[in-house]
């Protein structure tokens, strides 16, 4: 049998301040939240190609113009897209799709993570993409009760429409879709996200070096 190609998805928010990890906001300001950011989605893009499974597909929003991804489309290995969609289901269905849609004339499969688990290391997408070949779909939950990874050999836009995205029953109701639509699926150890402040104490030691919390007023 041949081996299918695995493209690594890598969806992504430009890292500009007051519009990326406005959840970490009270904790690190909007610059430092966009710093922050903007370390994940390099992190994100390097684990990509370091797992060596194939292209790794950045996609990009609000628009593709900021110099964090403009950098890495310059990167030998990297394709970089615009998102598209209404809202975070349809645009994980489209990145999805338009890289199994065009799959005919061979066998292929995607991996599509975010930019929030540094933990999601690349020796675990490789995993991910060995454990596509013994089922349908493969998921890495997160802590918080979403995933940060899921893995198709084809579109499932079942499993993304109408979605309750960014809530702890993310996980749960995919396992409900997946069992409605008949679909195998293999779940890996999880990992955190980093979303909340609570959540900066899973990142790497030394990631918040020079990023400067806002200043506190004092109390008159």
């Amino acid at each position: 049998m041949t081996k299918p190609t695995t493209t690594v998805i890598v969806l992504a928010k430009a890292p500009q301040a007051g519009l990326a990890k406005t959840r970490l906001i009270p904790a690190l300001g909007a610059a430092g939240a966009a710093a922050l950011a903007a370390r994940l989605l390099d992190d994100a893009v390097d684990r990509a190609l370091a797992a060596k499974l194939g292209p790794v597909l950045l996609c990009g929003a609000p628009d593709l113009l900021h110099p964090a991804f403009t950098r890495h489309a310059a990167r030998p290995g990297v394709t970089l897209a615009l998102q598209v969609g209404a809202d975070l289901g349809e645009r994980m269905h489209h990145a999805l799709a338009s890289v199994l849609d065009h799959a005919l004339t061979a066998p292929h499969q995607a991996l599509l993570i975010g930019t929030d688990s540094p933990a999601l290391s690349a020796a675990l997408l490789r995993q991910a993409a060995a454990t596509l070949a013994t089922t349908d779909v493969v998921l890495v939950p997160a802590l918080d009760g979403g995933y940060a990874l899921i893995g198709l050999h084809r579109p499932a836009p079942g499993l993304f429409a109408g979605m309750a995205w960014s809530t702890p029953q993310v996980l749960a109701h995919t396992r409900q879709r997946l069992a409605a639509a008949g679909l195998r699926h293999i779940e890996l150890p999880a990992v955190p996200d980093i979303d909340e402040p609570a959540d900066l104490a899973h990142l790497p030691a030394g990631w918040l070096a020079g990023i400067t919390p806002p200043r506190m007023e004092k109390a008159g």
